[in-house]
């Protein structure tokens, strides 16, 4: 099973940061997953929230900011005086250190109230396709079905996973429809019946956010192929 740092490395550097991603290389990890949005001036910014309020020092909403105003925000200090002078970074700065670091992304598509995601995902595509990046190393996920189905038409090599709260009863419809190769889940919610389910039907299962060491072995036991979490320290796991 493959562990992927969740927004980097959440519990040991501040979430969706450049200081997370090379806190995850340190620690040998082939994955991390962050989250994209736009500015109000359409760059891809990696951050989760719809505003900076909670991981930055500053105020307001994130599509309502422009990348100037974005690019000033200290977002590390909040986590650590340590981090302090850490930025929010573009999704073209976080993927081209990424690349030179030999570590895969997932990018999770954040849409909220108002977003238009075919606009994002347009935006995400061209950050990609002017870097250039190998195909193999990325990894889309979101919430909205929309944006999935806009990448399949925009990107269609790239990899594509559902992302889902609870197991929906037509999930198998859906990641059909949808081109997906993965379904990503909260694992509170995830059964062993469901997990041989998704495996069974040819599908990878990846389960968010798993920060306990002995739910980890659990998971593995099932056939989960992939967790996220915030802190991957000190889980082994013998196959």
């Amino acid at each position: 099973m493959l562990l992927c740092g969740h927004r980097g490395v959440a519990a040991l550097a501040p979430e969706n940061t450049l200081a997370g991603l090379r806190t995850a290389y340190r620690l040998g990890l082939e994955w991390v997953e962050i989250d994209v949005q736009l500015s109000r001036d359409d760059e891809v910014v990696v951050i989760h929230d719809n505003t900076v309020n909670r991981c930055s020092n500053g105020r307001g909403k994130v599509s309502e900011l422009e990348w100037p105003e974005l690019a000033r925000l200290d977002a590390g200090g909040w986590f650590d005086a340590g981090f302090y002078g850490e930025a929010i970074p573009r999704l073209s700065d976080y993927l081209g250190l990424a690349h030179a670091l030999g570590i895969k992304v997932n990018i999770e598509l954040k849409i909220h109230a108002g977003d238009d995601p075919r606009r994002l995902c347009q935006h995400v595509h061209a950050v990609i396709a002017q870097l250039s990046l190998p195909e193999n190393t990325l990894l889309f996920s979101s919430f909205e079905p929309a944006c999935l189905a806009h990448l399949q038409q925009l990107a269609p090599a790239i990899a594509r996973g559902l992302l889902v709260e609870r197991l929906p009863h037509d999930w198998h419809a859906q990641l059909l429809r949808l081109g997906c190769m993965a379904l990503h889940c909260n694992h509170k919610y995830l059964t062993h019946t469901q997990a041989r389910a998704v495996n069974a039907a040819g599908f990878l299962l990846h389960c968010y956010t798993v920060n306990d060491k002995t739910r980890m072995h659990t998971l593995a036991d099932w056939g989960v192929d992939m967790i996220f979490t915030d802190d991957p320290q000190g889980y082994q796991h013998q196959p």
